[in-house]
């Protein structure tokens, strides 16, 4: 695990480089890969390949490889919230997951910009800093604090998506969106929030994060309540015990 976080966190200088930040490539409807990306993946995977020479690799700016499922595969996002990289907003990170037999065993999700370091390995608790963290105890909608993801990429989604967002508004204290999933996974497993929801994300945007959330006792699953699969697309639901069946109520009066 030290390992695997002096990799994560040797990329820092090059996430927080505006220069390469600047320079932007659309991948499709408001999708953008940066140098920094690209940078920051090649980096991460050579010390991976060096270090553990045995796994296969999954990241989100080359996908096309084939590898063995049932053996160990580590997963990356080499920014999660490239978008937020770009405005310099410095809510974004990178979140590495390694993955044994379609099971996430140990996640990492780190925003240079905070120096904040999420992680955890299954069955040994979630951390932040080393400190030990937990989901809080609000157990309705009322006492929540809500983050919503707006699946940007597909804006053809809207019409549902944001009548969700107006009932659970009317319902929970508050709604945020920070344009991060890992981090938002995260921010659950620490108490900050108290659910996340988001349609459509990709392994490299949850693996790390759902392993996380659940080691700090939260609840993780589809938009029908069912356990989600690593390796495939998935609209997430991520909260407190209480809130999340609040939440998976509301999902099923629009989907």
């Amino acid at each position: 695990m030290e390992t695997l976080i002096q990799i994560v966190t040797s990329v820092k200088s090059i996430i927080t480089d505006r220069s390469m930040a600047e320079n932007v490539k659309e991948k499709g409807t408001a999708d953008f890969v940066t140098a920094v990306d690209i940078s920051v993946q090649n980096k991460i995977r050579q010390q991976l390949a060096k270090q553990f020479p045995e796994a296969g690799f999954l990241g989100e700016e080359d996908h096309s490889k084939q590898f063995d499922y049932q053996k160990k595969v580590f997963v990356l996002d080499p920014v999660d919230g490239t978008t937020n990289l770009i405005h310099n907003y410095q809510m974004s990170a990178v979140s590495l997951a390694l993955v044994e037999n379609g099971t996430v065993t140990k996640g990492i999700v780190y925003n240079p910009f905070s120096e904040e370091l999420f992680c955890a390995q299954r069955g040994k608790g979630a951390f932040l800093n080393n400190s030990p963290i937990h989901v809080s105890s609000a157990q309705t909608l009322s006492d929540g604090l809500i983050a919503i993801g707006t699946s940007p990429y597909e804006k053809e989604r809207t019409d549902n998506l944001f009548l969700l967002f107006k009932n659970i508004f009317l319902k929970a204290q508050d709604i945020r969106r920070s344009g991060s999933a890992a981090l938002d996974l995260c921010y659950v497993a620490a108490g900050r929030i108290d659910g996340y929801f988001e349609q459509n994300l990709k392994p490299w945007d949850f693996a790390a994060g759902s392993l996380i959330l659940q080691e700090a006792g939260g609840k993780i699953t589809d938009f029908s309540g069912k356990k989600i699969t690593i390796f495939s697309n998935c609209d997430i639901l991520a909260a407190t015990n209480g809130c999340h069946n609040e939440i998976l109520k509301e999902i099923a009066t629009i989907y």
